[in-house]
């Protein structure tokens, strides 16, 4: 499969490494300085493009991905809110191709799995509050991750008592602490911290009188996702519209 590179930091380079030696080529590598490339005939020649980069630069290279008529998959945030429908809409209707996941991390894929279950147990005993905590390092730009979001609204979807989550504390990699945990009876307040290097840590804590019941997921490096990127590439390059990680992994 001749895959595309967009975004060549460290998520880049380390899907480059398990693209190859899973027998892939990397056939286009566009960064910040060759934007040019978008209109090659090399990125175009590509079955695949993967893109990590950040909120303000995903839905431009989203366009200028289709305008070349790759398909996509993405693992960039914060994009959602402003062009989320529109994106959709070019996937469901327009004949674009765009797989996307605010996590590749297979463990993430069972961890989110594990939450919607507990979840759903939890719902029967209204004594015990719920929270989440993500940690992540100090380069990410959104608070809460895209997955913190994700994994919010799977509890949502789970919860009766709750209709929303908000935003609850950001420790800034400084140590200053602004926001607050304080919220609403159907709210379930998400909390940041950004800190080091670390590659990725959720926390969720249901709370009684009587004790706490807690499940983490604690990302060891970045590996786990730029495999489940590249699974995701491959599970892509044969299917069409917008998809996600419930296509890829049913559990």
């Amino acid at each position: 499969m001749k895959i595309a590179l967009i975004g060549y930091g460290k998520m880049g380079k380390e899907i480059e490494k398990i693209a190859v030696a899973r027998g892939h080529e990397i056939v286009s590598i566009i960064d910040i300085d060759n934007q040019q490339d978008f209109e090659s005939d090399a990125f175009k020649s590509a079955d695949v493009a993967i893109e990590f980069t950040n909120p303000m630069v995903a839905y431009n290279n989203y366009m200028k991905t289709f305008a070349a008529g790759v398909k996509l998959v993405s693992g960039s945030t914060g994009w959602l809110e402003e062009h989320g429908e529109e994106v959709k809409k070019l996937c469901t209707e327009g004949g674009k191709t765009l797989f996307w996941s605010s996590n590749f991390s297979l463990g993430v894929a069972i961890f989110s799995a594990v939450n919607k279950y507990l979840a759903g147990i939890m719902n029967n005993f209204p004594g015990y509050e719920v929270s989440m905590v993500e940690t992540h390092h100090v380069h990410k730009l959104d608070a809460p991750s895209g997955t913190a979001i994700t994994l919010a609204e799977g509890l949502l979807d789970n919860l009766a008592r709750k209709s929303k989550w908000v935003k609850g504390t950001l420790t800034a990699p400084d140590g200053t602490v602004s926001g607050t945990t304080t919220c609403g009876a159907d709210e379930i307040p998400v909390s940041s911290i950004r800190e080091g290097e670390v590659p990725g840590i959720h926390t969720i804590t249901y709370e009684s009188d009587a004790d706490n019941i807690i499940i983490t997921h604690d990302a060891k490096n970045r590996k786990g996702f730029a495999l489940g990127a590249v699974l995701a590439a491959e599970y892509t390059a044969s299917h069409e519209g917008f998809l996600g990680m419930n296509d890829l992994f049913q559990f």
